[in-house]
């Protein structure tokens, strides 16, 4: 059942979404989900999934042993879990791997087992409490500050989920790099996998996606080449034609 303010996005491969004004992705959303890439056999946690874009787009093309998608925020759970039913009576039963979780990632504790799991994927709110202009919306107010949760909170719960050398993938803005690398150490996570995100040549970064290890071996990260959106046209990139792949087929 889809309410009157929502509507619904096509993910590719037949899969679609519910989104509304307050429970959308972006361009940084596919971009995590591209660079975190789990495996058909990995256990996936997603901190703060919203609508649930990146666990659908990953049973796109593939089944994971399981993916537990969590939000503090019951309608955003809600959503996923149509998502999910929608799909499922569309044929499409990777999606059974999914598993909503109307939870607070401080609060998992006796919610999930500890140690167990391959991959943690976190999208964060980009903007510390207090800075910048509020949104008067809860939801959108959750999603883009730090109220209900700091990265020492995401890292901490990262870092109890992990299994030794598991992966934790995280996206922030470039003037957030340094506190994201501080929290990953202090919860024991080695930063691994960098790489840095532009519109185009001639502009400044404008996200960064990273990839830590749980218990990881001191130093040696890889610095991937930066990606760009653009080309010299002002066209998507070859490379951000391949990562949309599928979803923007008919669109570019």
């Amino acid at each position: 059942m889809i309410k009157d303010f929502e509507k619904i996005e096509p993910l590719g491969n037949g899969v679609e979404i519910i989104v509304s004004d307050c429970y959308h992705f972006s361009t940084d959303t596919i971009l995590l989900a591209n660079f975190a890439n789990p495996k058909s056999k990995d256990k996936v946690v997603e901190l703060g999934t919203g609508c649930g874009t990146m666990p659908l787009l990953w049973t796109r093309t593939q089944k994971c042993k399981g993916i537990v998608a969590i939000d503090i925020q019951k309608d955003a759970i809600d959503m996923l879990s149509r998502s999910i039913a929608r799909n499922l009576e569309n044929g499409h039963t990777n999606c059974e791997c999914i598993t909503p979780l109307h939870a607070d990632l401080k609060e998992l504790k006796g919610k999930l087992p500890f140690g167990t799991y391959d991959l943690v994927v976190c999208n964060p709110p980009y903007k510390l409490s207090g800075t910048g202009i509020t949104n008067p919306e809860k939801e959108k107010l959750l999603a883009r500050h730090e109220e209900s949760c700091t990265l020492d909170d995401i890292c901490e719960s990262a870092s109890k989920l992990l299994q030794f050398s598991g992966r934790f993938c995280i996206c922030q803005r470039p003037e957030r790099l340094t506190d994201v690398m501080e929290s990953m150490r202090k919860f024991e996570i080695e930063p691994k996998r960098l790489r840095l995100v532009q519109q185009r040549l001639n502009k400044e970064p404008k996200l960064f996606l990273l990839e830590g290890r749980y218990k990881g071996n001191r130093g040696f990260m890889h610095v991937l080449p930066t990606l760009f959106i653009e080309d010299e046209q002002g066209d998507f990139s070859i490379e951000m034609k391949e990562i949309y792949g599928i979803y923007k087929e008919g669109r570019i």
